[in-house]
C-alpha cells in the first residue's frame, strides 16, 4: 500500500498543476525516515520507494522542514538542506506583527 507521504507525493508532484505546492514537514527529525528523503534532497529531487517506484519532485512543488534540533539528521542530510537557524530569542511575537501591519492600507495601520 502506498503510505501518507508517498500519496501525498504524487497528488502534488503533477506537471500539470498550475499552481505552486509547498510540503512542509514540521517536527522532530527521524533518522530513518529523513534518509529515505535524501534521494529527493539531492540533485536528482526524486522520491524512491521500497517498491522500486520513483516519483520526480516537479518544478511547482517546494519543500520546507522546520525542527526544533537536527541531532538526529545525518551530515549527508544536512549538507544537502539549506539550513536557516533562528534562536527563539532573536524572533518573537513583534516581527510577525509589525510584517502584518505593513501590509495593511496606510489609513489602517495605526493600531492605538
Amino acid at each position: 500500500t502506498t503510505g501518507v507521504f508517498a500519496a501525498m507525493w504524487t497528488k502534488f508532484n503533477n506537471r500539470n498543476n498550475a499552481y505552486n505546492t509547498w510540503i512542509i514537514a514540521d517536527g522532530p527529525v527521524d533518522a530513518i525516515w529523513i534518509e529515505d528523503l535524501n534521494t529527493v534532497l539531492d540533485d536528482n529531487k526524486i522520491l524512491t520507494l521500497a517498491n522500486g517506484d520513483r516519483i520526480p519532485m516537479t518544478d511547482n512543488v517546494k519543500m520546507m522542514f522546520e525542527v526544533e534540533t537536527l541531532v538526529n539528521a545525518s551530515p549527508a542530510t544536512v549538507s544537502r538542506a539549506g539550513i536557516i537557524y533562528v534562536s527563539d530569542t532573536d524572533l518573537d511575537w513583534a516581527p510577525v506583527i509589525e510584517s502584518w501591519v505593513r501590509k495593511r492600507e496606510a489609513s489602517r495601520q495605526e493600531l492605538w
